[in-house]
């Protein structure tokens, strides 16, 4: 196992693949290159976690069942779902931390150890909040996100790539360097 980096936690819509609107399973399909990033961090004894905001399961619009079926399919070692909505008031919804934290007790993870990959400035926020490394990915909402929080936010993500192959490739070899 690579002893500076655990797991990657990947956000869904927009940062894997679709677009940066909601697009329900059956209808979501994955980035060209997504599948071997997952493997080629697998192989390197990585770790790869879901870590997405789903409220269209709150409002029937599809089942968490749907949803992680899809996700296992991907090839994730573990899926983290938030199924509420934002006013519910939760502790898994991003930018809240409950996620991040609930993956570090089941699988003994040291967060600062792990890296969360995500196209919204709430994945950012989580990440650092729960110590990890944040990479923000300009696919998606990114670029609008990255443009609305870069100057203004005290909240910096620790990359901002191009897409997640590009981001992954940043982070191997940081990983190697450090």
């Amino acid at each position: 196992m690579n002893d500076r980096l655990q797991a990657v936690f990947f956000d869904r819509d927009g940062t894997i693949g679709g677009s940066d609107a909601v697009e329900y399973p059956g209808e979501f399909k994955l980035f060209t290159y997504t599948a071997e990033v997952i493997e080629r961090l697998k192989v390197k004894g990585i770790q790869v976690f879901s870590f997405t905001n789903q409220p269209g399961i709150s409002r029937a619009e599809a089942t968490e069942d749907e949803f992680v079926s899809e996700l296992k399919a991907f090839g994730f070692d573990e899926i983290y779902l938030c199924p509420h909505h934002h006013k519910e008031g939760c502790q898994c919804r991003k930018p809240s931390t409950g996620m991040l934290e609930k993956a570090a007790k089941e699988h003994s993870l040291d967060l600062s150890k792990c890296a969360v990959f995500g196209d919204r400035w709430t994945d950012i926020m989580a990440a650092k909040s729960a110590g990890c490394i944040a990479v923000l990915v300009l696919t998606g909402s990114g670029t609008a996100a990255y443009e609305q929080n870069h100057q203004t936010s005290n909240v910096q993500p620790d990359y901002v790539a191009e897409n997640l192959q590009t981001g992954a490739d940043w982070l191997l070899k940081a990983s190697v360097e450090n």
